[in-house]
């Protein structure tokens, strides 16, 4: 079966109201979920261990991972409308149960199922799908790039407000904002279906996903996402504790990781444009070169707060680029059809690896004592995802237009 091809629009102000849409929405869900952190050693403090927080964090991991390559197939059947507004609401559920009943099992089942699947109905999948949809292939990339902007901002503002909110009335209030941001999102997938250039269809994506597993090109993009994901939560959970380790105070990791999330909103914007003038594949190469030499030089420095503001500002230009990049190429591989179904597979790949990255940081430090070996193979997995991308061949026709 063929899409629907619908005539674009003589101006772009469904382009832009879907580009608005999707950022915000992924600003919202990446920046809620980036402050689950913030919520380990107050929960600690009333009855909840540290490591059952920590598991649930891990968990919601899996959850989003699971559930991205189903959730992202309905979104291309029936439009991203219903998908994100009840995975909104889910999404909020999932905070708004261990602030009403806070301990151990609301938390495991709050944060770590119900917080993972709302992920997949309102981040990359759902929400940066729908932009690809809503523009042309000569345009897709540097909005996509625009969009994951969002999720910078949101990743930059949101621990913050948590922060704050924690402090003036314990986990209970800090949950209740964090399920207050969600349920702003529940509208915005409306303006993503107005604007997509290809109807939703009542279609199975197995086929799709079938022939997707089958190509070399797909497969070498989702193993070099692997590594995304390990870099990302590696340094995301693990950095503040290498810092204080290398004796420097307890603050230099939040507001490192701060200067991560206020980079990474240009970088993404300026990965998505390169992603539109050169082969996206070959930007990827790029990037995980660069957070490879970057990972080595900043273990070999001396520890000082201008090597880890460096550290911070290169790895953060770099942080979601890889997303609009590895969008561009799924798109460029098989169209836009069923991008949410593809994609979500991808993402299966990236959310392992986060998985994997999280739970090697913690085991190093224990087995070990520090987290040099840690560096190390995170260094390296850089230079293994960008020899996966380098023998990408887009240049082909694909398997389905639009």
């Amino acid at each position: 079966m063929t899409s629907t091809i619908l005539p674009a629009k003589p101006d772009s102000a469904r382009q832009k109201a879907a580009l608005f849409a999707g950022g915000f929405t992924l600003s919202m869900a990446l920046g809620t979920r980036s402050s689950l952190g913030l919520f380990l050693a107050p929960l600690a403090l009333i009855g909840v261990p540290i490591e059952m927080t920590a598991l649930a964090v891990a968990v919601n991991a899996l959850a989003w991972g699971a559930s991205q390559p189903l959730i992202g197939a309905w979104a291309d059947r029936y439009g991203a409308g219903v998908i994100q507004a009840v995975g909104a609401v889910i999404y909020a559920a999932g905070f708004l149960l261990p602030a009403l009943l806070p301990g151990t099992w609301p938390v495991m089942l709050g944060i770590g199922l119900l917080t993972g699947i709302g992920a997949s109905c309102t981040a990359f999948g759902v929400s940066l799908a729908g932009v690809s949809r809503a523009y042309p292939d000569d345009r897709r990339a540097a909005a996509t790039g625009l969009a994951a902007t969002g999720g910078s901002i949101g990743m930059m503002l949101c621990p913050p407000l948590a922060a704050a909110a924690i402090a003036m009335g314990g986990v209970s209030l800090g949950f209740l904002i964090l399920a207050g941001m969600m349920l702003l999102t529940v509208p915005l997938g409306r303006p993503l279906d107005r604007a997509a250039l290809v109807a939703p269809q009542r279609r199975n994506s197995a086929a799709a996903i079938r022939a997707a597993l089958s190509d070399r090109s797909f497969v070498l993009v989702s193993l070099g996402f692997f590594t995304c994901g390990f870099q990302l939560m590696f340094l995301s959970i693990h950095l503040p504790g290498y810092l204080t380790l290398c004796g420097m105070p307890a603050a230099t990791g939040a507001w490192a990781l701060t200067m991560v999330g206020a980079s990474n909103i240009a970088g993404s914007y300026v990965c998505g444009r390169l992603g539109q003038r050169l082969p996206p594949h070959l930007v990827l190469v790029g990037v995980y070169v660069l957070r490879a030499v970057t990972t080595l030089v900043f273990f070999a420095l001396p520890k000082t707060d201008l090597s880890v503001a460096i550290f911070a500002i290169v790895m953060g230009t770099t942080w979601m680029g890889t997303v609009p990049l590895t969008n561009g190429v799924v798109a460029r591989l098989f169209g836009v059809r069923d991008i949410g179904a593809l994609f979500g597979v991808c993402f299966i790949s990236h959310q392992i690896g986060g998985f994997l990255g999280t739970l090697m940081g913690g085991l190093t430090v224990a087995w070990t004592g520090n987290y040099d070996i840690a560096f190390i193979i995170t260094a390296l997995a850089g230079f293994v995802a960008a020899a996966f991308n380098l023998p990408i061949r887009l240049n082909r026709p694909t398997l389905a237009t639009a």
